[in-house]
């Protein structure tokens, strides 16, 4: 007599594609939002950072970074913002730079980059964690493609953390830049006003 097979197997391989259906669904969803809040964003002329976006999107700065349409919408609208030419006839032009205000850019450049760290070292974490128990039962196809998506991740996070700081240099260049020439004015007005004769 013939013994039936296992369905162990078969429910396995049901709960994976059941696991992938749901994380595909939810990987659209957040694109899609994603999208979205570029799009609002350039339209309002309100400023687009990826810490920008995954905050109005509700998503991770890793997902912006890592998903290449949502990361080449935000490039595409960072380019379309510097860009006179391509402005958003509803979009206000930038109101001038002040120290302040570079200042203030410089402090939410400085808190990406802990947030991205702080991510990064949480994604570690969890792979240290989890990846010994789930190495059991898992073939060798399936554990090449987890290794790839860990590569991919700390690509993404090494290069949302250069991304971040050669933003802050260019800001404190800017910083410098507009504080130099707010001494220089002050120095002109100073002497502009030793000029006028007293009456």
């Amino acid at each position: 007599m013939k013994i039936p097979a296992a369905s162990g197997g078969n429910d396995r391989n049901a709960r994976i594609e059941r696991l992938r259906v749901s994380r595909s669904k939810d990987s659209e969803d957040k694109t899609k939002r994603a999208l979205d809040a570029v799009d609002a964003l350039l339209r309002s002329g309100r400023r687009i950072t990826v810490a920008q976006v995954a905050r109005e999107a509700s998503v991770s700065t890793w997902f912006v970074y890592n998903q290449p349409q949502v990361h080449q919408a935000v490039q595409d609208g960072i380019t379309a913002q510097r860009t006179p030419g391509r402005r958003n006839a509803h979009t206000p032009e930038p109101p001038q730079v002040s120290p302040a205000g570079l200042r203030t850019d410089l402090a939410l450049a400085r808190e990406e980059i802990k947030d991205l760290k702080k991510e990064r070292d949480r994604l570690r974490n969890r792979v240290r964690l989890s990846l010994g128990a789930e190495l059991e039962g898992v073939n060798q196809h399936e554990l090449i493609e987890r290794v790839q998506q860990i590569e991919q991740r700390n690509t993404a996070l090494q290069q949302a953390l250069s991304e971040a700081r050669d933003q802050i240099a260019a800001l404190e260049g800017q910083l410098r830049e507009t504080e130099d020439d707010l001494t220089a004015a002050r120095a002109g007005l100073r002497r502009a006003m030793r000029a006028v004769p007293s009456p």
